[in-house]
């Protein structure tokens, strides 16, 4: 027993996830200078403040779970809205922080109760009316925190209880950016030196180039860079079992806009707050206020050639794995246009394998605009719909 809570001895996540990457996740979220990271991100962190305020509803007089606690902020934005009592369950050294943090916030602290442990292990002396969580990672699903949230629904919330986030989107569509591909490709070219201090180095080139496109890439880019409107796979918190984030299979399917050299399938996510008031989204779709998520892309190592109307179909696999991330399999191809189009033939295909837990960012380069404008066509709204 545990400050008066009961710790089971089953722990499902240990289970699922090897120890070595679970002691380097609980330390970097233990470290304040990356919850402050979190915390400056203004869009992250007002749009969880307005969707709690906008409706108070929700909160007032309810128990409330926070799920991963971190510093504690939307537990003290819980306890602003009115909850009668919010269990802020944290497992990383962070949870002493957000003990210290709560208590210098008394009028608010006197209604927070801090638990050091993981959703899957820790009891609580009574059903949540409402979880609120911060669970997103690159492409919504790094970190495999979902995992515990949905767990956390059904040890804790009671039945028709609300969730903060309700539901995810992952969004989709494939892009031309020739800038990138060739920065990507030229990484490799160290690789190509016949005489390195008397060395042929060539026989590991092949292995260099497809080690980088490997790495997906994560940036802020320009949103005219997309080919066709955007498509989305959408994830329900309330309802989805646990095993459904195991493994993720998006079947893909988009109509070129413009003819030009397709580089890979560009992604980002957004969750919803369906609250009884207001329904606020969170975003962080290309040319919207940038997040610390960013965007994120899966470059193709051949690219395909698209005529304007052609259509780009393929799959989106991620597999689940033990460093608490995924591994993503991507397939996309350009079907003949015109004659012959009705045989379904496949005029090109290209794959990837990347590793989602090692991305390479690309933060600090410029993000030229290298799509013609003569190319352009209007595209549909990135922001979200209800």
């Amino acid at each position: 027993m545990e400050n008066g809570v009961i710790v089971s001895s089953k722990n499902k996540f240990d289970t699922k996830i090897e120890a070595s990457s679970a002691k380097m996740y609980f330390h970097y979220y233990g470290q304040l200078l990356h919850q402050q990271n979190m915390l400056q991100d203004f869009v992250r962190t007002g749009t969880y403040y307005a969707a709690v305020m906008e409706n108070r509803s929700d909160f007032e007089g309810r128990v409330v779970v926070d799920v991963g606690a971190g510093s504690g902020i939307l537990s003290l934005f819980a306890a602003q809205a009115g909850a009668r009592h919010v269990y802020a369950v944290e497992a990383s050294e962070m949870a002493e922080h957000a003990q210290r943090l709560i208590s210098g916030n008394p009028s608010l602290g006197q209604r927070i109760t801090v638990i050091k442990g993981k959703v899957e292990e820790v009891e609580l002396p009574e059903k949540a009316d409402i979880l609120i969580s911060e669970p997103m990672g690159t492409l919504l699903v790094n970190e495999r925190m979902l995992e515990s949230y949905v767990i956390a629904r059904d040890r804790f919330l009671v039945p028709g209880g609300k969730m903060f986030p309700t539901t995810g989107r992952i969004h989709m569509a494939p892009f031309s950016d020739e800038y990138l591909y060739v920065e990507m490709a030229n990484k490799a070219l160290f690789w190509q030196q016949h005489n390195f201090f008397g060395v042929d180095l060539t026989p590991l080139h092949g292995l260099a180039f497809q080690g980088y496109f490997s790495q997906p890439v994560v940036d802020a880019f320009d949103p005219r860079l997309l080919v066709s409107p955007p498509m989305h796979h959408t994830l329900d918190f309330t309802t989805m079992k646990e095993e459904d984030l195991y493994e993720i299979d998006i079947p893909i399917n988009f109509v070129a806009s413009v003819g030009t050299r397709v580089h890979g399938l560009a992604c980002w996510f957004d969750v919803l707050f369906n609250g009884s008031t207001v329904q606020r989204w969170l975003t962080t779709a290309p040319g919207s206020p940038t997040t610390h998520w960013y965007q994120l892309r899966c470059i193709l190592s051949q690219p395909l050639y698209v005529m304007a109307g052609q259509e780009i179909t393929g799959r989106l696999h991620l597999v689940a794995h033990s460093a608490q991330s995924y591994t993503i399999y991507l397939t996309m191809s350009a079907k003949m246009w015109g004659e012959g189009a009705e045989q379904g033939g496949i005029l090109q295909t290209s794959t990837a394998k990347l590793e989602l837990k090692e991305p390479y960012y690309r933060l600090s380069q410029p993000q030229p605009y290298v799509m013609q404008q003569d190319q352009q066509q209007q595209l549909p709204s990135l922001q979200p719909q209800i």
